[in-house]
């Protein structure tokens, strides 16, 4: 059985990144047959009304701007949908993830292709993967009241399915994250 690994950083920084760092020690102890890696430091594109538009439009009936809109979207669900472990390595800023790993998020988060919306309310389509994320906080404790990192992390991915979230300190502590 295969295993694919999709690493992802977040931090801003490139040298001396603890999160980079530890999220690199991470990849390297899953005996992954793949890793696809994702660098969020280049950017990522904010929603925008055309990409909103087009999540409600369905794919065979999408004119070319609606599909080329998505076009991102599709590659990075594609790349989450493909991964057994997805490790996360991210900075801390001013108490939250940055807005590159929000856009991030918010691009994967899609009705009907990474979430469903049932009569029991919103069912997350991405079950049985393994989330890792090594968070550098430079200071602020994980888990305390003024951590809006973890949990909002654990929320958004147990959003789409994906429960077993575990989150790591600097020093590769599990700690227990509150959900948002």
């Amino acid at each position: 059985m295969t295993h694919t690994v999709l690493h992802i950083d977040a931090s801003a920084r490139h040298d001396g990144s603890l999160s980079r760092a530890q999220s690199t020690a991470i990849v390297a102890q899953q005996e992954a047959d793949t890793v696809l890696t994702r660098d969020l430091a280049d950017g990522l594109p904010f929603l925008d009304p055309i990409w909103v538009q087009s999540t409600f439009v369905a794919p065979d009936d999408r004119d070319a701007a609606q599909a080329q809109a998505l076009e991102l979207s599709d590659r990075l669900v594609k790349e989450v949908q493909e991964a057994d472990t997805i490790v996360i390595g991210t900075a801390m800023y001013n108490f939250s993830i940055p807005a590159v790993l929000k856009a991030w998020i918010d691009q994967i988060c899609r009705a009907g292709v990474t979430f469903a919306y049932t009569e029991n309310g919103p069912e997350g389509q991405l079950k049985g993967k393994k989330a890792i994320i090594a968070i550098a906080t430079g200071g602020t404790p994980l888990g305390s009241d003024f951590d809006f990192a973890s949990g909002y992390l654990r929320f958004a991915l147990g959003f789409v399915g994906i429960t077993d979230v575990t989150i790591l300190d600097k020093d590769g502590t599990a700690i227990e994250a509150k959900a948002a």
